[in-house]
């Protein structure tokens, strides 16, 4: 009688847990952990006003480059509407964490605070230290290096109060011409995305940081930008399964936190003729909460972007939003009339009571799960270093390396030798100094202007550098007609070692095949070129592994083996 007591007892408990779940929870959680969560979130929830349950669905966005009237009108939401979250944006980080504190400190329940930091705060914040895109990552073969820079991310969030990295994206890149993913993939083959994914999400979410894998069903096949307007992704089922929802339905069942859905048209997914999948239901609740079983917190892409914002009123998109399926709607322009529509809807009966508390409970649980129950104010002194440091530029340097990928070497001319004299050549229109001063430090290299090349002796060493302008993921990576025809001339009685210091698809239409060796570095900074010299030099091993489809010779997973210079 006894273990039948114990027995039932443990199945109300466990059904009791069930009722209330979210897809992150810590690591070697008890019973009486869960026990805890799951009291915490009951007493929260039953001690809120229907009003400031709705507030629990809206994340806004702070800007402190705004001016002091567009944060008294957030102080205002925050205080009025009880909104869930904030997203920060850009640019002061000492001014943020003062807003934050203040936030915090007015809010019954403590608010979520995420982030765009795909590459490190620094996509929001300029004083930060910039980390690589993911297609950098994505060229990295050991895995567990990714793990390690989001670590690394995790603990400058929780520096600033950040509870919830927008990342990693798992759109599968296969779309040179995507004007908005792009270098944001880790690539164009779906083993590599979920892989790298996984590493980047642990990293995050063994360190109570939530990560949000997007842009669900899949933004890496297009050609708009869903800021401006909206996308269309034409596939059909069988290719969208294999490619664009493949990496979302591998990574759902390894408790990760959160989904972001994009504002993409799917017409394979919606019948509906150009509803987006961020407000589409078969989208949302049929395929991603029903058909792949997702139980964690999911989230809109932001709702002022131009695909969804030229549609709809603010606050209406945010019920059709909610009545898809969405937890939270991010980014709001209308967080009082989405309050007020949602809950017209659910007194019209076209939005089920159960809905608001399976969201807020979810929520709620989550919020419990990242500590935000014991929420301690930030201190804003230093921050600026401690967001950008040695430590930061040590890691960073170490995904650099060992993204590197050596597509050719067919005269061996790596590592170079510092017996020899090598002549340099920057092309394109970014700086290049960092990197010949590294050269210089382990190789005599004798810079040569595009209009000296004429001067260089006959069948010496020539490194040509394609130096793209990385301020920004977004900027084109065409290699111009100047830059390709002075590659040509050269290769014809020197021996060329090209070094691209931006991404592999800027190759697509270069011509290579009289050029003996070949290193893709991705990116354009002074770490990237550290560790591009270095490289080179002997210093460090070269192993990384094209992560996209650039043409039908250079495929991914193509590169060389390289090691070091032994000591």
């Amino acid at each position: 009688m006894k273990n039948l007591k114990s027995k039932i007892t443990l199945f109300i408990f466990l059904s009791f847990c069930l009722k209330i779940s979210a897809q992150y929870q810590p690591k070697n959680l008890s019973k009486s952990d869960l026990k805890k969560a799951n009291d915490w979130v009951e007493k929260t929830y039953n001690s809120l006003s229907q009003d400031e349950k709705l507030g629990q669905l809206f994340i806004i966005a702070l800007y402190t480059n705004k001016g002091e009237d567009y944060i008294e009108n957030v102080r205002n939401i925050v205080t009025n509407e009880k909104i869930g979250g904030l997203i920060l944006m850009q640019d002061d980080a000492a001014r943020e964490i003062d807003l934050v504190n203040e936030f915090q400190s007015k809010s019954k329940v403590p608010l979520m605070i995420g982030m765009d930091a795909e590459w490190g705060l620094f996509q929001r914040i300029a004083t930060a230290h910039k980390f690589p895109w993911a297609m950098t990552l994505g060229a990295i073969q050991d895995k567990s290096l990714i793990k390690e820079m989001s670590a690394k991310i995790a603990e400058d969030c929780h520096r600033m109060g950040i509870n919830w990295d927008f990342a990693p994206v798992v759109d599968v890149n296969t779309n040179p011409n995507n004007p908005i993913i792009g270098n944001r993939s880790f690539g164009s083959e779906v083993s590599n995305v979920v892989t790298s994914a996984l590493a980047y999400s642990e990293g995050l979410q063994d360190h109570q940081i939530l990560a949000a894998i997007k842009h669900f069903p899949g933004h890496g096949d297009t050609d708009t930008d869903s800021h401006l307007d909206l996308p269309v992704v034409s596939h059909d089922l069988n290719r969208l399964n294999s490619v664009e929802i493949a990496p979302f339905k591998a990574l759902m069942d390894k408790g990760i936190g959160g989904v972001m859905v994009a504002h993409l048209y799917v017409p394979a997914l919606e019948s509906g003729k150009n509803i987006p999948a961020s407000i589409s239901k078969n989208v949302i609740t049929g395929l991603l909460k029903e058909k792949l079983g997702f139980k964690g917190l999911i989230i809109t892409d932001a709702l002022n972007m131009g695909a969804v914002a030229k549609r709809y009123k603010p606050g209406e998109l945010d019920a059709l939003a909610f009545k898809a399926g969405n937890d939270i709607m991010l980014f709001s322009d209308g967080v009082k009339e989405g309050k007020r529509l949602i809950q017209m809807a659910i007194d019209k009966n076209e939005i089920s009571p159960n809905r608001v508390e399976e969201s807020v409970k979810k929520i709620l649980l989550t919020k419990y799960f990242l500590g935000l129950n014991e929420y301690q104010p930030r201190n804003p002194e230093n921050i600026n270093y401690d967001l950008n440091n040695d430590s930061h530029k040590k890691i960073v340097q170490k995904m650099y390396s060992n993204a590197l990928t050596l597509l050719k070497d067919e005269k061996k001319l790596l590592p170079l030798s510092c017996k020899e004299t090598y002549y340099f050549v920057p092309l394109e229109e970014a700086p290049y100094q960092t990197f010949l001063d590294q050269m210089n430090l382990g190789a005599t290299v004798i810079i040569k202007k595009p209009e000296e090349i004429s001067t260089i002796p006959t069948n010496s060493k020539v490194i040509v550098g394609l130096h793209k302008d990385n301020s920004s993921a977004y900027k084109p990576y065409k290699i111009s007609d100047s830059s390709k025809k002075i590659l040509a001339d050269l290769s014809k009685n020197q021996n060329v070692i090209l070094n691209v210091f931006g991404s592999a698809y800027a190759l697509k239409d270069v011509d290579i095949s009289n050029v003996s060796t070949v290193l893709v570095a991705y990116e354009n900074n002074e770490d990237s070129m550290i560790s591009t010299a270095n490289a080179l030099n002997g210093k460090t091993k070269i192993w990384g592994r094209l992560p996209v489809l650039v043409n039908d010779q250079l495929k991914a997973g193509m590169g060389i083996d390289l090691d070091a210079k032994k000591k």
